[in-house]
């Protein structure tokens, strides 16, 4: 086939509504304005920004790879440029960027929204740039998180394969990361449309993110996924900034986004640029999680919680709990039920519904304390987890664009005395529709930072709090970072 009938074959599988898609959101993350940003955005992102670094601070003492991965950067030395989270010390921007957005989900405590994990991909990104380029504002902070953001939230709306991460075999996070983050990194560089066009075109490039990554051993790969797109999106901005040409149309192209990893030849182009700079679908998409573990669990926690508070039942009442239903993401954090009942390591636990399950109805919460070494084989929990059982449902339920269905997985409870009760939850804590309010994201923030690898004093964690909470009006983002680093 000559040149001429190949571009006519690609323009002949190019929907028209699809023509120039990547384009305009280049053009819309190069352009956006704070001005352009309504405040119910502003405020969550502010939250954002507290909830991640908070969640990656944490993790610096409580998971086990976050000191392997700081070591590794910290002896490759470089240009001190960025603060590693929680150790304290800087590395080169994107490298600073690998371990923060790495430190950023070992405790799947992050916030969370249709496209997975949209903080943890453009936040790191955000912070390792400003420090780097020095003198960022909180306003061009705030701006730069939004257009990852945006684009990472509108893509993902677009997929029509329902829970297609689990289907397709896919890291939504990682994978859509590589954009959003080129997208933020470029905002904060000043990009033009055109640059910013290459530089998603490079992060696309570096796509990578396989829910293989899940699988077996491979329990530390999990938490790196955003890791590894920070790295590549900083990358790609910085080489965009220099003058590389990325790669084109790479969202609605032949071998494109859609065509090469969502297999879908429908996607709903028109939702992605739909009022591009008017309405932001990560106002209504956007949560907080208020246990940490993954989103799947959460489900069930809510139900467990409604149980036992409705009915007035303790620990001791309950003979069996079984988790019926839900996606193909319920099953696999289900089964084998023998390994979820006993989960080794601190991700596994958090990657268990069995386990998860049994430390809500046996402590009433699930904290951070649960996946500890300590929590993992606390004799109370591990006798219930025994307990617990699941059950597929008739017909299995499916999640659109790979986050849980709420509505297709339920609870049963059996009390030792017989007694029966089923609950099945339309939402849980932390959702849009049942918000967390800065109070709770602020005690959650204390909470991580406690755990923080080089201690942060309490006075630096109050004026941080403050900095964040009036981000917009902060003249130097660097500020912040030198009172938690």
């Amino acid at each position: 086939m000559n040149m001429t009938a190949q571009a006519n074959s690609s323009a002949q599988l190019e929907a028209p509504a699809a023509a120039g898609i990547t384009a305009k959101l280049a053009k819309h993350a190069a352009g956006l304005r704070y001005e352009d940003l309504p405040q119910p955005l502003v405020d969550i992102i502010k939250q954002c920004v507290m909830d991640t670094l908070g969640v990656s601070i944490g993790a610096s003492s409580l998971s086990p790879e976050a000191r392997i991965l700081a070591d590794y950067v910290t002896e490759m030395g470089g240009r001190p440029e960025s603060t590693i989270l929680g150790f304290g010390g800087k590395a080169p921007a994107g490298w600073a960027a690998f371990v923060n957005g790495s430190l950023g989900h070992m405790l799947d405590f992050d916030d969370i929204g249709e496209s997975g994990h949209p903080s943890i991909v453009t936040i790191p990104v955000a912070m390792a740039l400003a420090e780097k380029t020095g003198a960022v504002n909180g306003k061009e902070l705030i701006t730069a998180i939004a257009a990852g953001m945006d684009v990472m939230t509108r893509i993902s709306r677009a997929i029509e394969v329902p829970d297609w991460t689990m289907t397709e075999g896919w890291f939504a996070t990682q994978l859509i990361g590589f954009i959003a983050g080129a997208a933020t990194g470029g905002r904060l560089l000043g990009l033009d449309e055109h640059q910013m066009e290459n530089a998603l075109g490079i992060g696309f490039n570096q796509m990578s993110g396989s829910r293989q990554m899940a699988v077996g051993a491979a329990t530390h790969m999990r938490s790196m996924q955003a890791g590894f797109s920070g790295q590549g999106a900083i990358l790609a901005a910085q080489l965009a900034q220099r003058g590389i040409i990325g790669s084109k149309e790479v969202i609605e192209g032949r071998y494109g986004f859609f065509r090469t990893y969502i297999r879908s030849n429908e996607p709903d182009w028109a939702g992605i640029v739909d009022r591009l700079g008017e309405h932001f679908p990560l106002i209504e998409k956007h949560g907080f999680k208020v246990w940490p573990a993954c989103a799947y669990t959460r489900t069930t926690n809510a139900s467990v919680m409604a149980i036992m508070k409705n009915q007035g039942l303790k620990p001791e009442d309950i003979g069996a709990i079984t988790i019926v239903g839900g996606t193909a993401g319920t099953r696999l954090l289900c089964e084998p039920i023998e390994l979820k009942r006993r989960p080794k390591v601190s991700i596994d636990g958090k990657y268990s519904i069995p386990f998860t399950t049994a430390v809500m109805a046996a402590k009433g919460n699930v904290t951070l304390r649960a996946y500890t070494d300590e929590g993992l084989r606390d004799p109370v929990v591990l006798a219930m987890a025994d307990r617990v059982s699941y059950r597929p449902a008739e017909k299995a339920a499916t999640g659109r664009g790979g986050s849980a269905d709420v509505s297709s997985t339920s609870v049963e409870v059996v009390t030792r005395d017989g007694r029966s009760f089923e609950h099945r939850s339309t939402g849980v804590p932390g959702d849009p529709k049942n918000p967390v309010d800065w109070n709770q994201i602020e005690a959650k923030f204390r909470d991580c930072v406690s755990f923080s690898a080089k201690p942060v004093s309490p006075g630096n964690i109050d004026k941080a709090v403050a900095h964040i909470r009036n981000l917009e009006d902060l003249t130097d983002v660097n500020s912040l970072i030198r009172l938690l680093g």
